[in-house]
């Protein structure tokens, strides 16, 4: 049986950009960490949901369901943890902003839209085109208003959010590691053999040796398999708020959903405790680490 989509309490709009995210601040930040989750979102726009061809259940799979969840013991380790509440599917804060396929617009898009990036071409842009099984979503083609409101509704307010929360925690802490956290499907493994986690650091660009392996070190402690950029090194919002140079790190997370979900039908597993116990272990781990 299909699983009924969650639709917005709110319409999301430029006038009310804080229906594109919530903010689990704690009551005073401790360390120099923050942690986003752009792709747990499941609040899902009605007219959207009128115009998909999908039924909600294939439409879901997109998400990385419960990783905010998952990731939900940040304020109480003193630091903040950013989620989009708008779905992947929707429009994807992990991408440029303006990230397009010009086949799926009725009309010729801007010369200034990125209409030749890789995601693009495989029809997982800002706005896309299929969702993660390959699956193409809309039953029509769209306007580029509707691309342009969906970025300036969602993607403009969360990226907002995000560069305040950095600004500030530089501010205070004089710089700034952010955890960029993602879920990955149990079939994607790496070339090299299984793993529970991969951790993603554009290949040394986004943070420094010492932090990564920091991450790692707890990881393992806690009996997982790591692995480092492969097959994820770091999407958008890793490559892009990670500049060592300026004191911000970032380190992208990718979980094995088969640790405590079942994809198929997107219901939590009993293990789904445990990896939420092990997620607050490496926050506060790493924000020892990251305040001493």
């Amino acid at each position: 049986m299909d699983l009924p989509i969650p639709l917005a309490p709110t319409a999301l709009s430029p006038a009310d950009p804080h229906a594109a995210y919530t903010i689990a601040r704690p009551a005073s930040q401790t360390a120099p960490l923050v942690l986003a989750s752009a792709h747990s979102g499941r609040n899902y726009d009605e007219d959207f949901v009128a115009a998909v061809r999908l039924d909600a259940l294939r439409l879901r799979r997109s998400e990385d369901s419960f990783v905010d969840e998952l990731f939900a013991a940040a304020p109480q380790q003193g630091v903040p943890l950013l989620a989009a509440t708008f779905p992947r599917a929707f429009c994807d804060a992990n991408r440029e902003a303006w990230e397009l396929d010009p086949a799926m617009f009725e009309e010729k898009l801007p010369d200034w839209v990125n209409t030749t990036s890789a995601r693009v071409g495989a029809g997982l842009g800002t706005i896309a085109r299929v969702v993660a099984s390959g699956e193409t979503i809309y039953r029509r083609k769209l306007r580029f208003a509707e691309a342009e409101s969906r970025v300036r509704a969602c993607w403009q307010p969360f990226h907002h959010a995000l560069e305040g929360l950095i600004a500030q925690t530089r501010a205070r802490f004089g710089a700034c590691l952010l955890i960029d956290c993602h879920s990955m499907p149990a079939a994607v493994q790496p070339a090299r053999g299984g793993a529970d986690v991969v951790l993603g650091d554009a290949h040394g660009t986004t943070c420094g040796p010492h932090t990564i392996r920091r991450v790692e070190q707890v990881l393992e402690g806690l009996g997982y398999r790591v692995r480092r950029n492969d097959p994820y090194a770091g999407g958008f919002i890793t490559r892009h708020y990670g500049r060592p140079r300026d004191g911000v790190e970032a380190v992208q997370i990718e979980l094995n959903r088969a640790l405590y979900m079942d994809e198929a039908r997107i219901e939590k597993l009993p293990g789904f405790a445990r990896v939420q116990q092990d997620m607050a272990t490496l926050i506060a781990a790493v924000a020892a680490t990251r305040a001493s």
